[in-house]
Parts: C-alpha cells; sequence; structure tokens
C-alpha cells in the first residue's frame, strides 16, 4: 500500500464529482427515482472495468453512491479513469452528483498493541478484512471498522469513537452545525475535529486526505 495512489487521485482533472474519504473516492448522484437509480447503476456496472473493480455501488430513493474501493489505500491510477467514466454515465442519466452528501462512518476501536482484537470485531460483525488494521461489512452498507493502535505510554482514555468521513468543503458546516446542537470541541488540527457531546462521548470529523482548512472554529465555550 502506498500513498501514490490516493495521492494522484486528488491531483487528477475532471473528478470535481468525487472525495477522497478513508473508504476511497466516492461520489454520490442525486436521482429522481429509485427505478432511475436503478437503471443508473446498470449503466455504471457496464462501464469498462467496473466489473473487474472493487466498486461498490448503493441505493436509495433519490441517490446512488459509487464507491470505487474499499480502502483509500487500494486507490490507483486506472481508477482516475474509471471515476471520469462514471461520472459522463451519470450525465448523460440527468443525474447530478452532490459532494455535500458524501460522508463515511468509521467505529475506531482503540487499544494497546497487546491488546488489539480486530479479529474478535471481525467475527462478531460478520466483517472480512480489507486491510491489516480494519474490518469492512460485505455488503457494503455498514460502517468500517478500525483498529486504533495506542502507544504504550499513551494512557487509554475512550476506548471506541467515531470518525466521520467528509470532504474539505462540507466541514465547516458539519462541525457548526453539530456544535449548535450542544457538542463541544475538545481538540482540532486542520485535517480534524475532535468533537463530543454531554456526556463526553466523542466523535471525529476527519478531512484527510481530502484536504484540511487552517480555519478554526469556535466551539462556544
Amino acid at each position: 500500500m502506498a500513498e501514490a495512489g490516493w495521492r494522484a487521485f486528488l491531483a487528477a482533472d475532471g473528478i470535481d464529482d468525487w472525495t477522497v474519504l478513508h473508504g476511497g473516492a466516492t461520489a454520490v448522484f442525486r436521482v429522481a427515482t429509485l427505478g432511475e437509480a436503478a437503471r443508473l447503476a446498470d449503466a455504471i456496472a457496464r462501464v469498462p472495468g467496473v466489473e473487474e473493480s472493487s466498486a461498490v455501488i448503493t441505493l436509495a430513493r433519490s441517490t446512488l453512491t459509487a464507491r470505487l474501493t474499499r480502502d483509500m489505500w487500494l486507490l490507483e491510477d486506472h481508477h482516475v479513469h474509471l471515476a471520469r467514466a462514471i461520472s459522463v454515465v451519470a450525465r448523460a442519466h440527468g443525474a447530478i452528483a452532490d459532494p455535500a452528501l458524501v460522508q463515511e462512518v468509521q467505529l475506531a476501536i482503540a487499544a494497546k498493541p497487546d491488546a488489539v482484537d480486530l479479529g474478535f470485531w471481525r467475527a462478531v460483525l460478520g466483517y472480512v478484512p480489507m486491510s491489516d488494521d480494519n474490518g469492512v461489512d460485505p455488503l457494503g452498507t455498514g460502517s468500517t471498522i478500525w483498529m486504533q493502535e495506542l502507544d504504550e505510554s499513551k494512557p487509554l482514555r475512550h476506548a471506541m469513537h467515531v470518525d466521520v468521513s467528509i470532504g474539505r468543503r462540507q466541514a465547516q458546516d458539519r462541525v457548526a452545525t453539530a456544535l449548535a446542537a450542544g457538542g463541544r470541541i475538545v481538540d482540532q488540527s486542520p485535517e480534524h475535529w475532535t468533537l463530543a457531546d454531554r456526556a463526553g462521548n466523542r466523535v471525529c470529523i476527519a478531512v484527510w486526505p481530502d484536504g484540511g482548512t487552517t480555519e478554526k472554529i469556535a466551539d462556544g465555550e
């Protein structure tokens, strides 16, 4: 696994419909009906290279979500061409890309190196390996789980938290909405915000690798 794939994807032209999340390049297309979504899915499945790839397509009443991989580290040069081709097909079917809807929710389970128990989590959830440190829903609908190894010297305060991976253009609004709903910021960097609810439960809004921002958002405290 290497960074070259997802970095090349982010630098490519003609992929404005797509956002690189933890799981890889993802696009959401708006459609009018579930039937239109099904017809679009059939057309996308006929794009050369899709059948042989690890792409996942999920449908809802008014959207179609296309994911080119299940892990960002699996992005390769050919995925750029695949993304462009899928966008062309979507436009031909009257579907409209909506990057604001693109997101991925991941359950991060923290443990010291000698207590990593990813096999248990894969087993209990019925998930399959995609990388050495994660598990994915084989149906392509559930959240990813990621085992976060903690340094031996670091205290374990929160053994589990939720990661929300979204595009950089949506981050400011998402954080502001969460703060307005009663959340607070407990940590932030150009690539993520760690928020907590009133009980102290934590969630990270992450814009890596899609991009970060140097602007800080006031937490209202």
